[in-house]
């Protein structure tokens, strides 16, 4: 890394750093939750939150003349919009788990063109998916189907009386038909293989001339990020941790809910300053 190359700074958002009301303290006593900052309303209620120590840390990361910060989100651009995160605007963002590239907050369009080629060419299309997931799936246990900017496919589902087993068959369904299943929380998530977060983060290192990856998420759908990251984290909740998932390069944090994103950002903020 050259002396001017700066840091790329790549996180995940919901439940890596910031945390709805259900998340947010997953066992954290109540005498010891922190000062909480909404950073999202929906519907007219606060939705999304995080620590104040944590936001004064991402507005220093922010705008830190030697990091890039780029939130790196599974949401949709509307869903993402929603977020009004502390420090100045995200030159980059990527949404719809690398479908969409952000710059200065509209859609790159050349790099949306070239997903939609390489999806076309390399997975079933979503319709079959849609289809399979509405045949198989319990109404019992199914509350929505919803399609996430006609690129992937996600279940609401009532977690307690979802079958474990079902969870599975679809994976193993999916899979040689080049789609992948994530479980989190009440949502699972079918998303075609080579629509990563990874492959977004790796143009806007190309772009920034980034010299450092810095990477952090809680899910299945974050690990390709971690991987390709320099050094990443992932919290002590979540998909990942549940599985025992982690790399050399990978920091498994034992904190877990809003502090833990606290922990990431300090982390983050660590790493990213000049030696």
């Amino acid at each position: 890394m050259t002396a001017s190359a700066p840091v790329l700074v790549a996180s995940d958002l919901d439940r890596t750093l910031i945390y709805s009301a259900a998340a947010l303290a997953l066992g954290l006593p109540d005498a010891k939750a922190p000062r909480l900052l909404c950073v999202e309303v929906h519907e007219g209620k606060p939705q999304s939150f995080l620590t104040e120590t944590a936001a004064g840390i991402l507005a220093g990361l922010a705008g830190s003349p030697h990091a890039v910060f780029v939130p790196t989100t599974t949401r949709t651009r509307k869903q993402y919009r929603r977020i009004n995160l502390p420090g100045p605007p995200a030159r980059y963002a990527i949404c719809a788990n690398g479908g969409h590239l952000l710059v200065d907050g509209e859609t790159d369009r050349d790099w949306h063109a070239s997903v939609r080629r390489t999806l076309a060419a390399e997975c079933a299309p979503m319709a079959e998916i849609q289809d399979h997931l509405r045949r198989t799936a319990d109404p019992r246990w199914l509350l929505k189907v919803r399609d996430a900017e006609d690129l992937f496919t996600y279940l609401v589902v009532e977690r307690a009386l979802l079958p474990d087993t079902w969870t599975k068959e679809l994976a193993d369904w999916a899979e040689p038909r080049g789609w992948t299943v994530s479980l989190q929380g009440r949502k699972l998530y079918a998303v075609p293989r080579p629509l990563t977060k990874s492959a977004a983060v790796a143009e806007i290192a190309r772009r920034t001339g980034a010299g450092t990856v810095l990477a952090a998420g809680d899910s299945l759908l974050d690990a390709d990020l971690l991987l390709a990251a320099d050094r990443g984290w992932r919290p002590g909740h979540g998909e990942l941790a549940d599985t025992g998932w982690s790399a050399p390069h990978i920091t498994a944090l034992a904190e877990r809910g809003v502090s833990c994103g606290e922990e990431i950002l300090r982390a983050f903020a660590a790493h990213a300053r000049p030696h």
